[in-house]
């Protein structure tokens, strides 16, 4: 069973959107699970209920991305594309929740390497304050939160040789 993720999330300024945490696996474990089109749907979005599908992710700078979530309450959607990749230490990539009028955030997921665990963090710049807050006002923090509990339960996998 995976150890409990202590996650934080701040807004380091009022366009700014950051989430740290540090996962018990190597780093090129966690930049799998966050590049492996198969991978992703173990960890993202999976509130009860909900399943995600990559319908697309070009991983390469320019690439774009699209993932498609569903569940008792319809589908939603996340998309953008990517504008740097350092594998595995960092990328970029723009983000857009579709059905939301705001201008695409510019988030950079940073991979740290810890004694063989990761620290993850990441920092979302927003067009403006109203954008951020429309994105942690729906409840973005428990999506973040039971995501990361998932990822945790898949490093876990991938570590003894499961996955």
């Amino acid at each position: 069973m995976a150890e409990e993720i202590k996650t934080t999330i701040s807004m380091p300024s009022d366009t700014e959107l950051m989430i740290d945490s540090v996962f018990d696996a190597p780093r090129d474990l966690v930049w799998r699970a966050h590049t492996d089109p198969k991978l992703i749907p173990e960890w993202w979005g999976r509130l009860p209920g909900y399943t995600t599908t990559v319908e697309e992710l070009e991983l390469r700078d320019g690439g774009k991305w699209r993932f498609v979530g569903k569940g008792p309450d319809g589908e939603w959607a996340f998309h953008g594309a990517f504008k740097e990749i350092k594998e595995p230490k960092e990328m970029t990539w723009t983000f857009s929740w579709e059905g939301n009028e705001a201008e695409p955030s510019v988030e950079t997921l940073h991979f740290d390497e810890m004694d063989g665990k990761t620290r993850l963090w990441s920092v979302s710049k927003f067009a403006t304050k109203e954008d951020r807050d429309a994105m942690t006002e729906a409840d973005m923090e428990s999506g973040v939160r039971a995501g990361y509990k998932h990822l945790a339960e898949l490093l876990e996998k991938m570590k003894s040789g499961e996955i």
